[in-house]
Formats: C-alpha cells, structure tokens, sequence
C-alpha cells in the first residue's frame, strides 16, 4: 500500500494554519507547533527547511507561504525541462524535487533559483546548474544503499539531492566558507547523512574509502589517481575533465576487477576549476 506522505502533511498544515488563525495570540498553542515541527510530525514550510522564529511570526509565515507557492511552480516548471532534455529516472527527479534550491542559492539571487542555470555563490564558486546535477547523479546508477564521496560541496546543493538517494555522502570543500554556509543549509534541511571536510578533494578521503560512487563538481585537468583508487570495485566515478577556458568532457568510469577502469565520454560541459591544496599549487 502507497501512502502519499507530502499529502498527508499538505492536509495536517491546512488543519493547523486554521487553528492557527483562531489562536493567533495563544502562544502556549504556537509552542505546541514548534514541537510538532521539531519532531518533524508537520513541515512549517513547503520546502522542508527551517525558519527562523521571530516576533513577526504572522507576517512571515504569510510571505513564506506565498514564496513557497511560487518556488514550487517554478520548481514544477524546471522538472518538466530536465525531463524533456533526457533525464526521466523518477527516483533522482523526485530528490530534486525533494530539495529546495532557493535554500542553497546567495540571497542575490534567490529570484532565479529554479532557472536551469548555474549560479554565483561567492569565492568564485558557483552551484551547478540543476540539469547538470540531475544528469550526474543519474549517471552513478544509484540503488540507494551506497557510500558516495563529492568532491567540491560548494553550496551544499548537489550533496543535498544525493542525501535523498543514497545511505551516506561524504563531501569535500577546499574552501572553508563554503563548507561552512553548506553545512548551515544542509542542516537547516533536516539533513543528516553527509558527512562534511574540509580538505584537499585531489586526495580523497582515504580514511573512509572505499566508496561505491565518486562524484565531482569541478574540473580537474586530469583524473585524480587518489579518486579512482578509492572507488570500490564496480564503482561509477563521474568527473569533468579539462583545462579552464577550454573543452571539458563529462566522463563516466566504471573500476574494473583488475583495478583497471573503462572509461565512457558523456557530454561536454562547462565547470569551474578544481582547485589543488596551496601547497601543490604551481
């Protein structure tokens, strides 16, 4: 028997806002909420992410609501073109649905979070567009059970869509701010199996290798030795592969019995540059 989870708290937060409204001044009664929501028994919001509580409650509440609303429209809208560009596995379209971009993107540009673009997030860094998320994720064929290592969390967003597919991801950021603002969005989203450091992603992380999926979010010129060893046999590792300014190709390689790996070219892309430690910098 299928239960439809989503509308089950849809129709538990309609019942709520009513009583809500009949008892705007009773917080005795908005303190019961709040337990409800801290148990994760309603969702205060649509997008399943934390607001902050303040003595404009009503007011943003309101606003929220009405913000929710559009995101979830355009966000409909953004799936619908995923789909249409060649991405149709339901399981990874329902964790990008799952997952509220807008919650990952600078506040600048919070207007265009469900535009099929990548975004600035500051520090030269940007979060990937989501056609590019969805199509990745696609390509390690998940099960669910995995251990996927990401190199380059960035915004945290990508980590966020593998969260809803997978037991456990291991994330990697070279740059701490980023690793800092991801760990405050991921968290606020209730998020708790990705597992954030802050390191050098051309090295891995050998103490919780090896894993079933390696997935990175900037190119590297070539394909980082570390990455592959620490990919399980059988394991899928999808990785853009370039020079900055020039052709980049989205590969796709699969760690044979031997320790070999075949190698598939997927599409060509475009991705930032996969920054080494300072200390192996040129």
């Amino acid at each position: 028997m299928h239960i439809d989870v989503s509308k089950m708290i849809t129709s538990l937060n309609q019942r709520i806002a009513k009583l809500t409204a009949r008892n705007r001044s009773g917080r005795p009664f908005r303190r019961f909420l709040s337990s409800l929501a801290a148990l994760g028994a309603v969702s205060l919001n649509s997008s399943g992410c934390a607001e902050a509580d303040n003595d404009g409650y009503d007011a943003e509440l309101k606003g929220g609501r009405e913000e929710e609303r559009t995101f979830s429209k355009e966000s409909a809208l953004l799936l619908e073109s995923i789909k249409e560009k060649g991405v149709r596995n339901e399981k990874v379209l329902r964790a990008l649905a799952s997952v509220p971009r807008h919650r990952f993107v600078d506040e600048s540009f919070k207007q265009n979070s469900y535009d099929d673009n990548p975004l600035p997030i500051g520090q030269g860094q940007t979060i990937s567009q989501p056609f590019i998320v969805a199509y990745m994720t696609d390509a390690l064929n998940l099960q669910g059970d995995e251990r996927v290592l990401e190199i380059g969390t960035g915004s945290g967003y990508q980590a966020a869509v593998l969260s809803r597919l997978v037991k456990d991801v291991y994330s990697i950021e070279i740059i701490p701010e980023l690793a800092a603002r991801a760990k405050t969005a991921l968290t606020a989203c209730g998020i708790d199996n990705v597992h954030q450091k802050v390191g050098d992603g051309y090295k891995g992380w050998s103490e919780e290798a090896p894993f079933d999926a390696v997935i990175v979010t900037a190119a590297p010129p070539t394909i980082p030795d570390k990455l592959i060893e620490q990919l399980k046999i059988g394991g899928i590792l999808v990785v853009p592969v370039g020079e900055n300014g020039e052709v980049q190709w989205l590969l796709k390689l699969v760690k044979n019995a031997d320790g070999s790996v075949s190698k598939q070219t997927l599409i060509p892309v475009r991705f930032v540059p996969m920054i080494p430690a300072a200390s192996d910098r040129k």
